[in-house]
């Protein structure tokens, strides 16, 4: 196959017969692309193809493994009759297996390398998303982050935001003054949500090292791209968080990668599978970003691939901005179905060969509507194509097989241990302790001052001195003991006194 492009499959005459192949031209990957069609119709497989074909023009691959058999893409193949079949349909002579370069990545570190970010980077309004804040509560939390870069506190993990949130409801009086209105139930709204995120694994997420962008970059040895493949079946559990992590990383993508324009081939391509979890009950900020970085990361030479069942899931907007399409079957029983199957069909250029329409719900497991950007980016007529198959394994690794490839890895031991450094919430720690040991400090020289006694005062027995002393009342028992000695010291006194005065007297 040529080099400037990967092969997809071929397509299928009026009659049945397949010849033409079909390819993704490379200079066009950072164009974007959707991949749609129900549940066990060959989305996963596309996207594999897809991912090594990639890799092995030496572009590296981020992708997520919603089920587990997408990490069979780290292992050879097997000769399969089934597999040996569509190759020969296809045309696809040598059909050679082979395992792609991979890079396993899990936030909760169970089953690749961990994967963090901290506070600072995921930001407000990623923040707010995760933890489904309400719009005055998100105006606290950008306050927040507002007060920690005026203060230098670095925000790094969890309780580094906790610290910071008690911080500012102790404070909220002198704060609302300054930025506007923080009120402590605000406050305690978010803490409680910080609570809850906790509890679905945040602590694990946020922290340090963070994650480098570089390290998803890599190409192997042999100059082919590696394929990181983040385990997401169990992130699954917590969609918010999934959406919430992939959309931060293509955020980070979009902010530290310069300006490219476009590549020969892409410098990272990027799979967001069940994408239609980032979109659900977005709010209109969070969209407009959405929509702003796939429309500008194109020109970073990073190319997006949205996965989903339905096209319906993606807003106009982004779909708008996706060149590359592969369209597995769909079913129309409903009137919704329906209207999806419609969508479709009108997103390709129409092929006089046959309804577009019809066809989406009458193709088998395996084939695909196929329509990419031609030579001068103008999208291709739609054709009915037979899927290749992969090179790699179709279906998951053992979890020893997944092991050995996480001891082999290029980035093992960068991220496995966390690292837990001056932050926040030490910093405000010791500022608590130091305003703690003043005001002690404070009380007992105050107490110094008012507990002295005046002679008068303990001889009059609780009266207040004219140093200001305490007045009447109960006493202490060293303090009686004070007195009594006090008192017993002056009776002899007076009495010597008096027999010394009489006595002179006398002898007079």
């Amino acid at each position: 196959m040529a080099a400037d492009s990967i092969f997809l499959g071929a397509s299928r005459k009026p009659d049945n017969s397949y010849s033409q192949a079909e390819s993704l031209l490379l200079k066009f990957g950072n164009r974007h692309g959707l991949i749609t069609g129900a549940t066990g119709t060959g989305k996963t497989v596309s996207l594999q193809v897809l991912a090594e074909g990639f890799s092995e023009a030496g572009v590296p691959v981020f992708c997520a493994d919603i089920k587990g058999d997408l990490s069979g893409i780290g292992a050879k193949g097997e000769e399969k009759d089934f597999l040996l079949k569509r190759a020969a349909e296809v045309k696809l002579d040598p059909y050679e297996f082979g395992a792609s370069p991979v890079i396993f990545w899990d936030i909760f570190g169970e089953q690749g390398h961990p994967i963090r970010s901290t506070i600072s980077e995921m930001g407000p309004l990623l923040l707010s998303r995760l933890m489904n804040l309400t719009e005055a509560q998100e105006g606290v939390l950008n306050i927040a982050f507002k007060i920690a870069d005026e203060e230098g506190l670095l925000l790094l993990d969890m309780k580094d935001l906790q610290a910071l949130l008690v911080n500012i409801a102790e404070r909220a009086e002198e704060i609302s003054a300054r930025y506007g209105n923080v009120t402590k139930p605000s406050v305690g709204a978010i803490q409680r949500s910080l609570l809850v995120l906790e509890q679905q694994g945040g602590t694990k997420f946020f922290g340090e090292p963070a994650l480098k962008i570089a390290d998803i970059m890599r190409t192997d040895t042999n100059g082919r791209g590696l394929v990181s493949v983040l385990a997401a079946d169990k992130l699954m559990m917590n969609p918010r968080l999934y959406s919430t992590f992939l959309l931060w990383l293509l955020s980070e993508l979009f902010e530290e990668l310069p300006e490219i324009g476009d590549p020969d081939k892409p410098r990272l391509v990027f799979f967001f599978d069940e994408a239609h979890l980032l979109f659900n009950e977005a709010p209109k900020a969070l969209l407009t970003r959405v929509e702003q970085v796939v429309r500008l990361i194109r020109s970073k030479g990073v190319g997006v691939f949205f996965i989903s069942q339905n096209p319906l899931d993606v807003p106009e907007t982004v779909l708008a901005q996706l060149g590359n399409r592969v369209q597995h079957a769909l079913r129309a029983y409903t009137p919704r179905e329906q209207n999806a199957v419609k969508t479709a069909a009108d997103t390709f250029r129409p092929n006089p060969d046959f309804n577009t329409f019809e066809t989406i719900t009458n193709l088998a497991t395996g084939e695909a509507l196929v329509s990419t950007l031609a030579d001068k980016g103008v999208p291709s007529m739609v054709q009915r194509t037979l899927m290749r198959p992969p090179a790699g394994r179709i279906g998951p690794l053992t979890s020893d097989e997944r092991q050995g490839l996480i001891n082999a890895s290029p980035v093992a031991g960068l991220y496995d241990e966390m690292v837990d450094r001056e932050s926040a919430y030490e910093l405000l720690q010791k500022k608590a302790e130091q305003t703690k040991t003043e005001a002690e400090a404070k009380q007992t020289q105050e107490a110094d001052s008012t507990s002295g006694w005046s002679l008068p005062d303990i001889l009059g027995g609780g009266q207040p001195g004219p140093r200001g002393g305490a007045p009447r009342g109960r006493q202490t028992v060293a303090e009686a003991a004070m007195k009594s000695v006090v008192r017993s010291v002056g009776n002899s006194l007076g009495r010597a006194l008096v027999r010394g005065i009489l006595g002179s007297l006398s002898r007079r």
